[in-house]
């Protein structure tokens, strides 16, 4: 086995806060040498995704995407529950046939390079697409994305916990968001200059960015060195519902962290409707999604570092703390709306309310992804992961389902203030869960 390279094992200890790059603890021994290396390709793969996944948000760039091409309304509604359900349902059903696989990393090559092929498609139908049957083919191929991605997410945690030790996960991801932050930051800059300028060409080569990333991250996968594991215990997805159940009796800790998941949901929810409160004041001009793509990428950078060295010492605090955040920014946007006044008639405002909850949101995700991957072992992590998306997929359709609802009963500001009563449930099931050992 090759010797590890001087300049990156320093590197690395220094983005980690660490002097001893064999810290490795909770992963195999064959892979303790490769950790610095691997390190880089995990932070450089992620660059790719969290890119992709930011120049192709179901919050932000594809109601454009729907507004621009002059698809019906009512398909903006569909797009988060598709894009995040789609994500988390089929993942307990691919958790066995995952689990027979002694390389995991391959099942996220094949997971990333599909989500490259669906934003290729988007950039096409931005260029040719209009009408009904152009966003009914946006949320077709949103669709292929949302479920190749939830392949992906299943492969990449379990290739994360095989390959990265137990304290270093949380700092890692912390990274990689500040990382993809400033990218996106750049990408956000371009779009303000573009202004008042025809949308679809510029949408066109945003997703086609969005594809390129997914290829970095397929080819970062490709090279991450991971010793083979244990095949035992595939099961078929009949097999897998039944011990995700028998898991959800046996394990308390989990079953109680699927219930502040749940709660925390509040924070995705809440993004795409503070969105629309600033996009009824400033029409479709990309100046606008620009906006608001600078500071959701210039939030990224700020606090994903913060949050993930806070997840490595208690993820459980992390989660706790995001769901405060999460009734503040709320609130807050709700009052912004109620006020009277010209500047609450500008964009500007719920930009910047939209930042501090793209910060808090960055601590909910770092903080149930650390948790999750820490209190699992190398035997069950695949299964757990794979359970818990799919129960919160299952709640994201129906409670996204609801909340469509009621938006369109109470409208966009009496909805944030519900939900910031959810996430203070959130913040009370957190504080109640014990730290993950």
């Amino acid at each position: 086995m090759a010797q590890p390279d001087v300049s990156q094992t320093q590197l690395y200890e220094w983005l980690t806060g660490d002097d001893d790059s064999r810290m490795c603890d909770d992963i195999p021994d064959g892979a303790c040498q490769e950790q610095p290396r691997n390190f880089f390709l995990h932070l450089s793969a992620s660059l790719g995704n969290k890119l992709a996944d930011e120049l192709s948000s179901a919050r932000l760039v594809l109601p454009w995407l729907l507004g621009i091409i002059g698809a019906p309304v009512w398909m903006v509604g569909l797009l988060v529950p598709i894009r995040e359900a789609g994500a988390l349902l089929p993942q307990l059903f691919v958790a066995g046939f995952i689990r027979l696989k002694p390389q995991r990393k391959w099942v996220w090559v094949a997971g990333a390079t599909l989500q490259a092929l669906a934003a290729a498609l988007l950039a096409l139908l931005a260029l040719i697409g209009h009408g009904a049957l152009g966003g009914g083919l946006v949320l077709a191929v949103l669709v292929m994305l949302s479920l190749a991605r939830g392949l992906s997410s299943i492969a990449t945690k379990d290739v994360l916990g095989k390959t990265i030790a137990k304290r270093r996960r949380g700092t890692l991801m912390g990274w990689s968001g500040s990382i993809a932050g400033a990218a996106t930051l750049i990408a956000g800059g371009v779009l303000v200059l573009f202004g008042d300028r025809p949308g679809n060409i510029a949408l066109a080569i945003l997703l086609s960015v969005a594809a390129a990333g997914w290829l970095l991250n397929a080819l970062c996968a490709a090279r991450i060195k991971e010793v083979p594991g244990a095949v035992e215990g595939g099961e078929n997805a009949w097999d897998s519902i039944k011990l995700g159940i028998s898991l959800m009796r046996e394990d308390t800790t989990f079953l109680h962290f699927n219930v502040a998941r749940a709660l925390l949901l509040s924070s995705a929810l809440a993004l795409p409707y503070l969105a629309l409160l600033g996009q009824q004041q400033s029409g479709t001009e990309l100046g606008g999604l620009g906006i608001l793509v600078v500071v959701s990428g210039l939030a990224a950078m700020v606090a994903s570092p913060i949050w993930g060295k806070r997840a490595d010492r208690s993820s459980r605090r992390v989660m706790r703390d995001a769901a405060i955040g999460t009734a503040m920014c709320c609130l807050l946007a709700a009052l912004i709306a109620w006020l009277p006044g010209s500047w609450t008639q500008s964009v500007l405002p719920y930009a910047g309310v939209y930042a501090l909850l793209v910060v808090v949101h960055h601590g909910v995700r770092l903080g149930r992804k650390t948790y999750l991957v820490d209190i699992a072992n190398q035997d069950n992590r695949a299964l757990y992961v794979a359970l818990s998306n799919t129960f919160t997929g299952v709640l994201m359709l129906i409670v996204g389902g609801m909340i469509g609802a009621l938006a369109q009963w109470l409208g966009s500001a009496m909805l944030l203030v519900i939900l910031a009563l959810i996430a203070l449930g959130a913040m009370l099931s957190a504080h109640r869960l014990p730290e993950a050992e």
